[in-house]
């Protein structure tokens, strides 16, 4: 993998993790290294059943987002309910 091609991927990782962290309303006790882990795999998940199935751009961005979305709330409630106990 060139140099490049893991900047990008980083870049767009931590767009679609802060994009992510907006759409889940409520305070998320995740730090920007967690959201920018979130980013990346929801970047990467979405991007590989996007081009699997073919979408456009639009489509595929939307569904790495809303996978980013979910894990957000997933990891962020898992957070939260470590940290009471």
């Amino acid at each position: 993998m060139e140099m490049t091609g893991l900047f990008s991927g980083l870049f767009v990782g931590v767009v679609i993790g802060l994009i992510a962290r907006l759409l889940v309303p409520s305070m998320q006790p995740i730090g920007c290294l967690m959201t920018i882990l979130i980013g990346v795999i929801g970047g990467a998940l979405g991007a590989v059943i996007g081009n699997a199935l073919s979408w456009g751009f639009w489509l595929t961005f939307g569904t790495q987002v809303l996978i980013a979305t979910i894990l957000v709330a997933v990891i962020a409630a898992l957070f939260r309910r470590g940290s009471t106990g």
